[in-house]
């Protein structure tokens, strides 16, 4: 089943402007649809196309790489006749397919440009992992693209829905509520994105029998291959990863999100656990969310980098992860959400499911969280975020309507230096004591 991706624009884009001066490196986490996005590119858009796939290669082709990089007349020559592809000058796309698997032929990409007879497109998962660029040069002539799971738009787009997301950005817009109508539908539609996630192929299952648990067998899939790829990429710290793994739905579904090694172990330290955290950032199998102790246009010029908050980078995958040992049929929380009477995990889905929508717009991820003797410097704000050059405070609410004290707090104290504050809800577009209220379905206009 194809998908619309709006990546897709982004490929024209560097083809438009990079004229064959420049590689593509599309980064993303296993599963994102990668693959799939590049090949209907080099479909659409060029006379023929060659793709070598590092996980599956045909019988010759690394070698072709490793031993006749010396002469690209007869390197291409060979690797158009193991593939039965025809090459045209300036008309044909030459893929890498998880090229962290060939670490040469990344380090060919330099000389290939150079060369500049044809484009070149790579994809990868844990590019920039020690094990994946040892021995080679990264090369200058790569940009790079990363690549997130399905937004609530493509998903609507994927249910066939057209319409809904076009309004709701007009609402934002002119600054008005949608209705109680509305918002109960486009609620009910988001509640939908929520529970399967934006994996091409968990939706895939879900859009062709609107059938969650189908969805489920998916995405309980694409866990397995994540435990799976941690115990083959991870060797001699192995464990520690898994257990950061395994500890993120306990984690998130606390008040106080912020992770706790103390969970795990009270003699875990952090420098102990660095590289295990490091490892599923990279692999994009997590987003991390670090403590800006001083709020200011520099976000990452005051951190506490031993105090972050850890989500998962699909939402549908970390409603799967916190059952995991509850088969479908016993699993309530999908009727719940869908009814809207929900847990307490709740909060936990709501937030994730922001921290995911701000990354798949590019940006990093920060909060702040301050302790103090008095209860007025006790604070703990979900997101800050940049917005017309000043910094706003973005708190996440799992009801209609909640108290907001520690936004409050925030605003008196740093009231010089930031923008409009901004509460993410369940209700309508509304502004209540100069903070602008949105559906939870509106994150993304951020």
């Amino acid at each position: 089943m194809e998908f619309k991706r709006k990546i897709y624009d982004k490929l024209l884009e560097w083809k438009r402007s990079s004229g064959g001066r420049s590689a593509l490196m599309v980064d993303g986490a296993r599963r994102v649809g990668k693959s799939f996005i590049v090949e209907a590119f080099a479909k659409r858009e060029y006379r023929s196309y060659l793709l070598i796939d590092f996980n599956r290669p045909r019988p010759g082709a690394v070698e072709a790489i490793t031993e006749e990089s010396n002469d690209l007349d007869f390197l291409f020559a060979k690797l158009a006749a193991l593939y039965d592809v025809k090459l045209h000058r300036r008309e044909s796309l030459v893929i890498f397919d998880e090229v962290q698997l060939c670490p040469r032929a990344r380090a060919l990409i330099k000389y290939l440009v150079a060369d500049g007879r044809y484009d070149y497109v790579e994809t990868g998962s844990l590019i920039s992992l020690k094990a994946n660029v040892e021995g080679i040069v990264i090369p200058s002539e790569e940009e790079h693209l990363e690549m997130f799971p399905m937004d609530f738009e493509e998903f609507l787009w994927a249910l066939g829905n057209d319409t809904a997301y076009g309004f709701m950005r007009a609402a934002f817009e002119a600054g008005k509520p949608v209705g109680q109508a509305l918002n109960r539908k486009f609620a009910n539609l988001f509640r939908q994105y929520v529970l399967v996630g934006g994996m091409p192929a968990a939706v895939a299952a879900y859009v062709k029998r609107h059938d969650f648990a189908e969805a489920d067998k998916v995405k309980r899939g694409i866990l397995t291959l994540y435990r799976n790829d941690i115990a083959k990429y991870t060797r001699g710290y192995e464990m520690r990863v898994k257990q950061i793994f395994d500890e993120i739905p306990g984690q998130l579904s606390r008040k106080e999100k912020k992770f706790r090694l103390s969970s795990i172990s009270k003699s875990a330290r952090t420098r102990e656990y660095e590289d295990a955290f490091v490892w599923l950032n990279d692999a994009m199998i997590t987003n991390p969310c670090f403590n800006s102790t001083d709020p200011n246009v520099g976000l990452a010029m005051n951190l506490d980098t031993t105090t972050h908050k850890l989500y998962m980078g699909d939402t549908g995958l970390l409603v799967t992860h916190s059952f995991w040992s509850d088969g479908y049929a016993e699993n309530t929380l999908y009727k719940a959400i869908l009814a809207d009477r929900l847990s307490v995990n709740e909060g936990m889905l709501a937030e994730n499911v922001v921290a995911q929508t701000f990354r798949a717009q590019g940006r990093k991820l920060f909060f702040h969280s301050r302790n103090g003797d008095k209860a007025d410097d006790r604070m703990e704000i979900d997101f800050l975020i940049r917005r017309d050059r000043k910094i706003c405070p973005v708190e996440v609410k799992s009801s209609t309507f909640k108290r907001h004290s520690s936004l409050d707090k925030f605003v008196r104290k740093f009231s010089g230096r930031i923008g409009r504050p901004f509460i993410l809800y369940q209700g309508d577009f509304m502004e209540r004591d100069g903070v602008l209220h949105l559906p939870l379905y509106m994150a993304s206009f951020l």
